[in-house]
């Protein structure tokens, strides 16, 4: 599994769901999907498991044309394991998955 670290902050979707996303930093996304764009699934879905804090979680990151970046789902039990709020700045390490 490829490695990354970045950071971001932490921020909430505005529709009816109440979503949690980080942002990857777009020259780090670009990389990514130059190393990793073939692998792809619907939707431009990239599987892979991220690690904040002591949590790490099997998800995936998606690609989104509107910020021309990928985005990363922090689950809720990771938000209150790690006591996480919107617009924290967190570390993440990711690791894309080859399966």
């Amino acid at each position: 599994m490829a490695t990354y670290k970045f950071k971001s902050t932490i921020w909430k979707y505005k529709g009816p769901a109440s979503l949690y996303f980080v942002t990857l930093p777009v020259e780090l996304s670009r990389k990514i999907r130059k190393k990793h764009g073939g692998s792809e699934e619907g939707w431009g879905r990239l599987k892979a498991v991220a690690g904040i804090g002591d949590s790490n979680w099997d998800t995936a990151i998606w690609f989104d044309t509107k910020f021309d970046s990928y985005l990363l789902p922090i689950k809720s039990s990771v938000r209150k394991k790690e006591k996480i709020q919107r617009d924290d700045t967190l570390s993440v390490v990711l690791k894309i998955r080859s399966d």
